[in-house]
């Protein structure tokens, strides 16, 4: 399915997020910098590539409309997802936060039943909720086997206070970021497209990032030379070719709650694509036998959701 191979696109581009915020903390770098300048960055990006489509008014019609819900949703999916990963990265190594994160893949499935589809009856049509769909939740139960198999390697390294602050935040972040994207899609009903969405909910967050910048310049000061250029680089890689890869991909699906999944199950690839880059740019150890096991059996998750989303 061509959108399984979009999402796994995106997930190379999502990995430069959790390498480069290590390497920024590693640095010294204040998380609230790392997670407000990334938006910072995308938003004349994406404002230039919206406008030069000539598409910008129907985003700022489109929030005038509803601006509680675009504001609402934005924070859910933008704030509640990349706040607390940065910050988990504050406190534990890239491959925690990266392993963690693939939570996601099982609660977009859980999140199912929070939506609705119409149904054609004798009477007219009729709202019906969502049903989680079975299989796909075994293989994504499945791909989240083979992230906890990578990780008991790691696992003698993690303390009870290491927990709280990288796996609590990431959590949380994992049932955000599904449910704030589905939430949007929803809103927007197929009236903007991916690039109009995601400008129109990192502007409507916007507010939130100005007041987490100024927190990251009461706490740490200005950021440092290095930290810009690394956030640059996530804003461009994670925020703009990332997000708008994985939002074009989801947008194809999103009446089908099977494909749906099978997309968003694409992430677990990150896990990969973060060990090479932090064996390649921050010196970490290669990976075991243990970790070699667990990557086979995430591959072997993505065939099936593959071979289940065609059938």
């Amino acid at each position: 399915m061509r959108e399984i191979t979009i999402g796994i696109l995106a997930s190379m581009f999502f990995a430069v997020t959790f390498i480069l915020n290590r390497s920024m903390e590693l640095a010294g770098g204040s998380w609230l910098w790392s997670s407000s300048l990334r938006f910072l960055f995308m938003l004349p990006f994406l404002f230039l590539i919206v406008m030069l489509r000539g598409n910008v008014q129907p985003v700022l019609q489109e929030i005038k409309r509803q601006p509680v819900r675009w504001f609402g949703w934005s924070f859910v999916g933008f704030v509640l997802f990349y706040a607390p990963i940065t910050y988990a990265a504050a406190y534990g190594p890239g491959w925690l936060v990266a392993g963690t994160w693939q939570l996601t893949i099982v609660a977009g499935v859980l999140l199912g039943p929070l939506f609705h589809h119409m149904v054609q009856t004798d009477s007219g049509p009729v709202k019906v909720r969502h049903r989680i769909p079975g299989r796909a939740l075994m293989i994504s139960l499945f791909i989240l086997a083979g992230i906890v198999i990578i990780q008991s390697q790691q696992a003698d390294d993690i303390t009870p206070g290491l927990l709280a602050a990288s796996v609590l935040p990431v959590v949380l972040a994992a049932f955000a970021y599904p449910l704030g994207n589905r939430k949007m899609m929803e809103l927007c009903g197929g009236r903007l497209d991916t690039f109009q969405r995601v400008f129109g909910m990192t502007l409507a967050s916007l507010p939130c990032w100005l007041v987490i910048a100024a927190a990251g310049y009461m706490e740490a000061g200005p950021p440092t030379a290095e930290q810009l250029l690394q956030t640059f680089i996530v804003a461009v890689c994670s925020g703009v070719i990332a997000t708008t890869l994985f939002f074009i991909a989801t947008d194809r699906v999103r009446n089908d709650q099977g494909k749906l999944a099978a997309v968003e199950a694409t992430q677990s690839t990150q896990v990969m694509f973060v060990m090479a880059g932090e064996v390649i740019f921050l010196a970490a150890p290669l990976p075991g036998g243990a970790a070699l096991t667990g990557l086979a059996v995430i591959m072997a998750g993505m065939l099936l959701h593959s071979l289940y989303a065609r059938r």
